[in-house]
């Protein structure tokens, strides 16, 4: 088994750089498939994530090849229609094709993602907002098939749904008619796929805002586009710089797209300095306790939930979480719990008391994010924590362990190589 070991105790400066972005560099890769021809996407992170969509898109008939950092997806002739369960199952992002092949094929058939670890996460507004645009929809054995070219339709989210977002926007760029997307998500990487969908052609308005306008259009052509940088990876060396001192500086993203993060790191007593594409962090004098509440963008993110319940779990205080956007994001305090940190879920809210000095453990990363921020609070813990479980730190975070030595943390990891397979190879 593969995991991560720290050794906590070692300040961390320096400099690091992160990759794209991996939310959008997902839904971009699904985008592609709406145009004939070869598309080249740039700036996309070395993830198992990444090589999970790329056989998503193999799967449909595209030919995808990586090198270096980019992606060129040949959807020249796509051979099927159907995400099937066991690439569904793995990864909940590949959904994002129903949109895309409605907008390409007028069918698509894939599979119902089913529930998810940190909530249900259901995809009952993709499936109406279909349905108000003139698809038809059947759900039955496990997968949502729909049929037929969109129409225009004023399609109201029940709530700012990212991944809804994301697959009307893409089903409108062809449909027949204006499409309006009220109540729709705001995050950057829903205003990266509409300046990818933009440059191959169509016709989108108010990205970015709540309310989105697509005129369809006939056909889109293949783009080359490099995918923004990682807000949350941003987010997450970012922490790591205030837990363990600094100063740090992340570079490569856009610092407007985490400014309720950077708020909640003053608050805790972090010095920031900012840069058009940096922020340069350092804390000294101690962790000052701080509430905060997930929302969706551009409140605060719920991605980066486990890491701030890391740093506060050292703070000299007593901090409130309040997680609204997923049920139950809060199993990473069951494992921090396992290090001494004194914390206490009431439904909806996470209760840290703040302790002086974590303990290193053995523990199991039960996500993404989570399993990040165990080895965020290794690297403050007492001695030496063992984080298992990390093929979920793999989806989401390139080079993880190289990053954090290079800052100056005592982190190796163990089992196997850190490479993730090379599309192509």
């Amino acid at each position: 088994m593969q995991s991560i070991v720290v050794m906590g105790g070692r300040p961390l400066t320096g400099s690091v750089r992160v990759g794209g972005a991996k939310n959008s560099a997902l839904k971009l890769m699904a985008a592609s498939l709406l145009a004939a021809g070869v598309t080249t996407i740039r700036n996309v992170p070395d993830i198992s994530d990444v090589a999970l969509m790329a056989e998503v898109l193999a799967g449909l008939g595209a030919v995808v090849v990586r090198t270096d950092h980019a992606l060129t997806i040949d959807a020249t002739t796509l051979s099927s229609h159907e995400a099937p369960y066991e690439l569904v199952a793995k990864m909940r992002a590949s959904t994002s094709v129903l949109g895309s092949l409605v907008g390409r094929l007028r069918r698509a058939k894939v599979a119902m993602p089913g529930g998810c670890a940190i909530g249900s996460r259901k995809v009952d507004m993709h499936i109406r907002g279909l349905q108000d645009m003139g698809v038809r929809i059947e759900i039955g054995h496990g997968y949502i098939s729909a049929e037929g070219r969109p129409h225009g339709a004023n399609v109201i989210l029940d709530f700012p749904s990212v991944g809804a977002t994301e697959n009307l926007l893409m089903a409108a760029t062809t449909a027949s008619g204006v499409t309006t997307i009220e109540n729709a998500a705001r995050e950057p990487e829903i205003g990266d796929l509409a300046a990818f969908l933009s440059e191959m052609g169509a016709r989108i308005d108010g990205a970015g805002s709540t309310t989105i306008t697509i005129e369809g259009v006939d056909e889109l052509h293949p783009v080359d586009h490099a995918v923004i940088g990682d807000r949350i990876e941003a987010g997450t060396y970012l922490v790591a710089g205030a837990m363990c001192g600094g100063p740090v500086t992340v570079s490569g993203f856009d610092p407007s797209h985490i400014e309720m993060v950077l708020t909640k790191l003053a608050a805790a007593g972090a010095h920031l300095e900012t840069g058009p594409d940096s922020v340069t962090v350092s804390l000294t004098g101690g962790v000052r306790p701080v509430d905060l509440a997930t929302l969706p963008y551009p409140g605060f993110p719920t991605d980066m939930q486990a890491q701030f319940m890391a740093l506060l779990s050292v703070a000299d205080g007593n901090s409130v979480i309040t997680e609204n956007v997923f049920e139950n994001r809060f199993m990473f305090a069951d494992e921090i719990a396992r290090m001494g940190a004194d914390v206490r879920i009431e439904g909806h809210h996470a209760l840290i008391r703040g302790v002086p000095q974590l303990s290193g453990a053995p523990v199991r990363s039960p996500d993404l994010r989570g399993g990040a921020a165990l080895v965020l609070a290794g690297l403050v813990a007492d001695g030496s924590t063992v984080v298992t479980d990390i093929h979920h730190i793999d989806r989401g975070y390139e080079g993880f362990v190289e990053r954090l030595r290079s800052l100056g943390a005592d982190v190796t990891r163990s089992g196997c190589d850190d490479g993730i397979p090379q599309e192509g190879d």
